[in-house]
């Protein structure tokens, strides 16, 4: 028998194919208070939470025989995903549930705020009889520009065109073909602000869509445009909508989700061209039973078949095949997440993948969905996962390619990972050296010994006397700490690279007074996710010039 706990209130509708299964016992409490949890959660098989239940890496030092960790929803911010995945405890959730909910709620959102329906109730109900101050406007003929067109986003969309509207489109994977197939057009961001009436945002919280809807994109918006933000809280600057709307530039505004939840801001909650709700998107009761039901039917799965769909941490692997494999996972999703970035954050239409050296007799399936999940978590967040890397890397139209050579390039084992759009590529090459940790050792064409760091200065450069110098007192100039530097090249005199490990993030003004510099071509910071625990190391020259 398998024990299961459900500490959140979810549907009893959706948990009946657990409560009635013979090999599972359901215990509902609800209101278990964080100590009491903690007493308890040893005696469990499987646990259900939905946002309430904050699963730590204290709670889960006492949960020994927890192998399950069930998010009914989509977002797992109040799971330590990275203690459970320590401990092998498999997190699950369920990404698709709630997408008729929140589709639906974003219509009505947007009806709202185009008839001014909330506002006209609460007049009404307070017993005035006002036609005159409520007039709105239809859908019908204006322009609606989807910023995000993952499967929220097409909903909307296809929705939105029973209205009449016209449909403008973005996001990085969304290609000519597929936008005429949905009978909408493809567009840039500029484009969606500098024509729609109405814009709604439906992408996830990374670094590139914090505060993407800012001052500096609200001016370029249409006079009068409404803007509807169903998705995440953080994608819009909410001091810079205010200011919009009470400039009379934008119109309105309907939001759902909040920088800060629950949401104190007296400048939202009390600005009459603002419409709120408490984070409703998947409030229905059709949707909370599905994620019940989509988490039950997986812990069952689990359980009796060990087949996994929505984990969104690594599946349980031998202890031999992990101890091998994972400082290259670590290195994997690293280069994953560094090349998209050299390829200027532009969605890849090919990705080739090459393991060379020992790595060919392993099952390198995991590591390659680990190098896919690096470059598509840049732009898919916490979306993407190692069960549904694959899928989506098909629902967005990329082609991959795995190659092995047993040629050992130098090193016992060599990754190469390439991607391009048709018009740029971009290359990491990188390996795991033992007692140096991992080393990223070719970019591009070039050849370098870099760690990977949190943030790292790319710069594209020609071979000059005095360009490292330049570099290092322009950053010295502003308080930028260089913890190391490598610089490339092909030939002397030509064009080269630098790579620049750093201690902070670089500003935009910094980055621009870098390209100042004569003879340097290009500035850019990488920043990664996720660092690994290994000490500096250097590797010797004679194993970079093997390559």
């Amino acid at each position: 028998m398998y024990k299961v706990l459900v500490t959140d209130g979810i549907s009893s509708t959706g948990l009946v194919s657990l409560i009635e299964h013979p090999h599972f016992v359901v215990d509902r409490q609800p209101t278990l208070p964080t100590e009491e949890l903690k007493k308890i959660i040893g005696n469990y098989d499987a646990l259900i939470v939905r946002s309430q239940t904050k699963v730590t890496e204290e709670l889960l030092l006492a949960a020994d025989r927890l192998r399950v960790i069930a998010r009914a929803g989509v977002g797992v911010d109040n799971i330590d995903v990275n203690a459970a995945t320590r401990k092998g405890i498999i997190v699950i959730n369920a990404p698709g549930a709630n997408t008729i909910a929140a589709t639906e709620h974003t219509l009505a959102m947007m009806l709202s705020l185009a008839r001014k329906i909330p506002q006209a109730h609460q007049k009404t109900a307070g017993g005035e009889w006002d036609r005159n101050s409520f007039k709105g406007v239809e859908l019908y003929k204006k322009t609606l520009g989807v910023i995000g067109m993952g499967k929220i986003g097409t909903e909307v969309a296809k929705r939105a065109k029973s209205f009449g509207m016209n449909i403008l489109g973005f996001d990085p994977y969304l290609t000519e073909e597929r936008a005429k197939k949905l009978g909408m057009t493809k567009a840039s961001l500029d484009l969606i602000a500098q024509e729609s009436d109405f814009i709604t945002v439906h992408t996830p919280l990374t670094n590139d869509t914090r505060g993407l809807i800012n001052d500096d994109y609200l001016s370029k918006t249409k006079k009068g445009v409404r803007i509807v933000n169903c998705a995440r809280g953080g994608v819009i600057d909410e001091k810079a909508l205010v200011r919009a709307i009470k400039a009379g530039h934008v119109a309105g505004a309907a939001l759902d989700v909040f920088e800060k939840e629950p949401v104190a801001d007296v400048e939202l909650l009390q600005n009459p061209n603002i419409i709120v709700t408490p984070h409703l998107g998947a409030s229905t009761v059709e949707a909370q039973e599905k994620v019940a039901q989509e988490v039950s039917a997986e812990i069952i799965e689990i359980f009796e078949t060990q087949s996994i769909q929505n984990a969104v941490n690594m599946p349980q692997m031998s202890g031999e095949t992990q101890a091998k494999l994972q400082p290259y996972l670590l290195l994997g999703d690293q280069m994953g997440q560094l090349v998209i970035q050299l390829l200027n954050k532009q969605a890849p239409d090919k990705i080739e993948i090459n393991y060379y050296g020992d790595l060919i007799d392993e099952d390198t399936e995991l590591l390659t969905r680990t190098l896919l999940k690096g470059i598509l978590s840049y732009h898919l967040s916490d979306s993407v996962n190692l069960i549904n890397a694959l899928h989506l890397l098909k629902e967005q139209g990329v082609s991959y390619n795995v190659v092995k050579n047993a040629t050992n390039k130098g090193f016992a084992n060599y990754m190469e990972l390439l991607v391009s759009n048709g018009l740029e590529t971009a290359r990491i090459g990188a390996t795991v050296l033992n007692g140096y940790g991992a080393r990223i050792l070719k970019i591009n064409q070039y050849r370098i010994d870099v760690k990977p760091e949190k943030f790292l200065l790319y710069i594209k450069h020609r071979d000059l006397p005095g360009m490292i110098g330049k570099v290092g007192s322009l950053l010295g100039d502003y308080g930028i700490n260089i913890g190391t530097m490598q610089v490339g090249r092909t030939e002397i005199g030509g064009e080269a690279i630098m790579v620049l490990t750093l201690d902070k993030a670089l500003g935009a003004e910094i980055i621009r007074d870098l390209t100042l510099i004569e003879g340097l071509d290009e500035a850019q910071l990488l920043e990664l996710t996720n660092v690994d625990s290994f000490e500096p190391g250097r590797v010797e020259p004679e194993k970079v010039e093997s390559l």
